[in-house]
């Protein structure tokens, strides 16, 4: 079940690998998610030092959230994966034109999973070309609506 997507990655990225990661998260930032207060349309992947770890995640904190804790919405969150996967991804990052971006936030088992996309940047023209045929595809589905009518 999905928490969050992250639409802007879709359009500006084709996405060639998906990877499913855990994250390192407090409390307060696991009670904030499952009420929905989470953002990663400005979030990224690093990696430093042969781990992977999540830049710019926006997790509102609650008005309830602990007093003698000061959440930090933007901190640095580490995505635990498997050695052999972290390996994989660090040679394909390496080459030209790849990165990894979040692609959503969703539960797995009862615990919040993050869903990290291999991914290549898209030109402006694939940009436009995606839209013209999201347009096309809509324009068809009316027009067999409006048939079918």
């Amino acid at each position: 079940m999905s928490i969050i997507d992250n639409k802007k990655a879709f359009h500006d990225y084709f996405i060639e690998e998906r990877h499913e990661a855990g994250l390192v998260l407090q409390g307060w930032e696991v009670k904030a998610i499952r009420a929905g207060r989470a953002q990663l349309k400005e979030a990224y992947v690093v990696l430093k030092k042969e781990e992977l770890w999540l830049l710019g995640c926006h997790i509102s904190p609650l008005a309830t959230a602990s007093t003698h804790i000061k959440p930090d919405p933007i901190r640095t969150r580490k995505l635990l994966l498997h050695a052999h996967e972290i390996r994989r991804l660090i040679g394909k990052v390496k080459q030209a034109g790849h990165t990894l971006v979040p692609l959503n936030l969703h539960y797995s088992k009862g615990r919040i999973k993050l869903e990290i996309g291999l991914a290549k940047g898209k030109k402006l023209h694939d940009k436009r070309a995606a839209e013209k045929e999201r347009e096309w595809a809509r324009e068809k589905a009316r027009l067999v609506r409006d048939k079918n009518a």
